[in-house]
Parts: C-alpha cells; structure tokens; sequence
C-alpha cells in the first residue's frame, strides 16, 4: 500500500496559507500599572518565531525611539518613546510632544506593513487621555490596520470608544486596600 499526498500547486485558486483575523485586546485597570500578563504573552509569542512589536508610548528615560530598539530574541522588537523621562502627567515640553507624536505616526507606518502580528501598544489609553494622541485617529488605525495583525492596547481610564470595539477586555482590580 503506498500513500500519496496531494499538494495544492501555485496555479490552484485556493490560496496556500490562511491568515486567521487579528483581534483587539484591552488591558485596563483604575490605576498605572505594568501588565506583566501581555508582556509574558508577547515574549512566549515571539519566542515561537512569530514576530511582535511593543510600543512604550509614555516610558521614556533611555534615549530610544524607533531609531534604537531593543530586540530581545529574533522576534521581539521593543519601542520606547525618545523622551529623556517618563511621563505621568500631560503638561509636556514641545520637544517631549514631537517625540511622541512622532513615535505614534511610525508606529502606525510600521504596523501598516503588515510584518508584525501582535503589536502592543502600550499606555496609549493615558497618551489619549492626557490629550497627546487623537482618540479618532486611533480608532481609524485600528479599522485600517491589516486584517492579521493583533492589537493589545493597556492602560487605565480606557476611552469607552476603545472599549466598545474590543474583542477582548481584561480588567485588572485590586482585591484588597492598602
């Protein structure tokens, strides 16, 4: 008995890979905190050789910026804004504005290309509500962005617009007071 497998060839009308739809993932919680979870989500997923982006819009203090990411693994390539401190309250300088502003505009140039798949975008909903990235302007990339790439947006005071196009929201309570 012999068996035989039937590859499909370049011509066949079916295509040779699926992709599967990304989703839009919510983190929130009431107050600032690190989401440990998302980042062991996105190094396990890097770490099985698909390839992820986080953007730090609102951590600043090393000099960074698109020009100088960290990579850690192949897979992995981590952004911070190029600011010279981390952010935690909406009065910025006019150069700290342009910095953010610019590492919003390439971070929407980089996940248009499509080479990321999971992209983490991180503190945005703070970026939003400290008035330093438009929330229209974020809802209208995450309605153009290729259709594969998963989104994870953190942060609290989470617009509800966000909140509503969400596929997935995880919200983060203390469970006891200090």
């Amino acid at each position: 008995m012999v068996s035989q497998v039937e590859a499909p060839t370049v011509s066949s009308s079916q295509p040779l890979t699926r992709r599967i739809e990304g989703l839009v993932q919510v983190f929130t919680c009431s107050h600032r905190s690190f989401f440990t979870s998302v980042m062991a989500q996105a190094l396990r997923i890097a770490g099985q050789g698909t390839p992820v982006l986080v953007v730090q819009f609102l951590k600043g203090g090393i000099a960074q910026g698109f020009e100088h990411p960290v990579q850690l693994g192949q897979n992995l390539d981590w952004v911070r804004c190029n600011l010279p401190r981390c952010i935690d309250t909406p009065p910025l300088s006019q150069e700290e504005g342009r910095s953010l502003v610019e590492l919003w505009h390439q971070t929407q140039e980089v996940v248009m290309r499509g080479n990321y798949e999971l992209v983490v975008l991180d503190e945005l909903s703070l970026a939003i509500h400290f008035g330093l990235i438009s929330e229209t302007e974020v809802l209208a990339f995450l309605n153009r962005r290729p259709r594969h790439v998963d989104i994870i947006l953190t942060g609290p005071e989470m617009p509800q617009s966000l909140l509503n196009i969400a596929d997935q929201i995880t919200e983060l309570r203390r469970s006891h007071q200090p």
